[in-house]
């Protein structure tokens, strides 16, 4: 190798570095620590925040900002360790008794174990559309990417650039989308023993407490919701505002279908599509149409 070349291979990434450090967010703008007496942290100067559980509470913050339509993403590093019981959330969503949600949630597990990533997709209050994946990485060795694509045409849960689930809208086949309601950014960590590890069987180690969830490098390419105003333009048209337009119609290339495909054959754990025991008068009709 020159030594021009061996001074770029070194330059590339320091030149990423530089590019994803000046690009970082700063929590203490962004978000508001909502509960957790204390056990929720925004640390580093505003580049990291912490959240904690232990036996007493666990802990949760929320976006400043509402969103109609965006693409999320945060870096996550989840509790290490024997995690058993304890469940760490993040997700969007909006307020009332139709609301709309989209779901990440980290369900722990004993040490050794696989975390179990577990999505869902609410709109109008309707849920009950469940898939869970292994990850083919360690979440707890070191932080990972976990985004959000959101647009009007579908919903693509990614990590680490890989999508792992898309929900498109299938409105023309009676199929509720969330594309009218806002939405803000949550997280938090909690104890959640009666259910998240084998169905309740495996307990929380309190010995083990406090639990430690740590996030970074948020950003959110977006179109923010305020005083009943979009930033975006219209429905049809995000503002010169935004710094990456692309979203708000991207869909899925070839490669990513395959990389979708992947993920799917290889570390779905659970489809409600494939569970016709839970729906006896039929499987929704979004199973149908993929």
């Amino acid at each position: 190798m020159s030594s021009s070349a061996f001074k770029f291979t070194l330059l590339v990434p320091l030149m990423v570095a530089c590019l994803m450090a000046s690009s970082a967010r700063n929590f203490h703008n962004d978000f508001e620590i909502t509960w957790g007496d204390g056990r929720g942290k925004i640390v580093n100067n505003g580049e990291v925040l912490t959240l904690s559980l232990d036996k007493a509470s666990g802990s949760g913050f929320q976006s400043k900002n509402e969103y109609l339509f965006g693409k999320i993403d945060m870096q996550l590093k989840l509790v290490p360790g024997n995690s058993a019981g304890t469940v760490t959330a993040y997700y969007l969503s909006s307020k009332g008794s139709t609301w709309d949600e989209i779901d990440f949630e980290f369900l722990g597990n004993l040490s050794g174990d696989p975390y179990i990533l577990h999505t869902n997709v609410f709109s109008q209050g309707k849920g009950n559309r469940e898939q869970q994946f292994y990850l083919w990485f360690d979440p707890t060795a070191d932080f990972h990417t976990y985004s959000i694509l959101w647009n009007p045409q579908r919903i693509i849960f990614s990590v680490d650039g890989t999508p792992i689930r898309e929900f498109k809208n299938m409105e023309s086949f009676g199929v509720p989308f969330p594309k009218n309601q806002p939405m803000r950014i949550y997280s938090s960590l909690w104890n959640a023993d009666d259910w998240a590890t084998r169905g309740g069987l495996v307990k929380t180690d309190w010995t083990q407490a406090p639990f430690t969830a740590s996030y970074r490098n948020f950003n959110a390419d977006a179109c923010v919701w305020s005083n009943g105003a979009s930033s975006c333009k219209s429905n049809a048209s995000p503002s010169s505002a935004s710094t990456n337009s692309a979203w708000f119609s991207q869909e899925m290339d070839s490669a990513k279908q395959q990389r979708l495909k992947w993920v799917q054959k290889n570390y779905m754990i659970y489809n409600y599509c494939n569970d016709a025991k839970r729906f006896p008068q039929g499987l929704p009709p979004e199973c149908n149409m993929s």
